[in-house]
């Protein structure tokens, strides 16, 4: 089953882009988002074919309608404890300026409004902060914001690349 991502409806955002709405999704308690224009669609876990030398931060590979996308693992880019994945969990379809991706979630949460105005860079919370583009501050909390083209590396990409090319 998988569900694309949309806009939810609602009479005052309206005036809202694309660009200021967030998929927001939980790994071990904690929450991040993603801008819902790098998001396509949120599916459930499948399995997923290792892939012999490619970069640690990726799980392997999805077939996903016909195109194999590159898993990443989300704990090991975050330090997180890792675990096996489980049929609980979730998949963020999303894309990157080179490529197709899919993130492992424990939980999809939800999708929310978020002008522009009201995040917080993270350069302005702690510099040399990595793969986190801002905060958004909540009631319930901090969301920390991910920017996936920052998310591999300029040398994960390429080796990416090179083992895909292969494959």
């Amino acid at each position: 089953m998988s569900a694309r991502l949309v806009v939810p409806e609602h009479h005052s955002w309206t005036a809202m882009k694309k660009s200021d709405f967030l998929v927001v999704f939980s790994l071990e308690n904690q929450r991040y988002a993603l801008p819902l224009s790098a998001s396509e669609r949120v599916v459930r876990m499948v399995a997923v074919t290792p892939l012999p030398n490619a970069p640690d931060i990726i799980m392997g590979l999805v077939n996903f309608h016909g195109k194999v996308i590159p898993v990443v693992n989300m704990r090991r880019r975050f330090g997180l404890p890792e675990r096996e994945p489980s049929l609980s969990d979730s998949l963020i379809i999303a894309h990157t300026t080179r490529r197709p991706v899919a993130l492992m979630a424990d939980a999809i949460l939800d999708v929310i409004a978020c002008a522009e105005q009201n995040q917080i860079a993270a350069e302005d919370i702690l510099t040399g902060v990595e793969y986190v583009e801002g905060v958004v501050k909540t009631a319930d909390g901090l969301i920390f914001i991910h920017d996936l083209n920052r998310f591999l590396s300029l040398e994960e990409e390429d080796a990416l690349d090179l083992v895909l090319d292969a494959a």
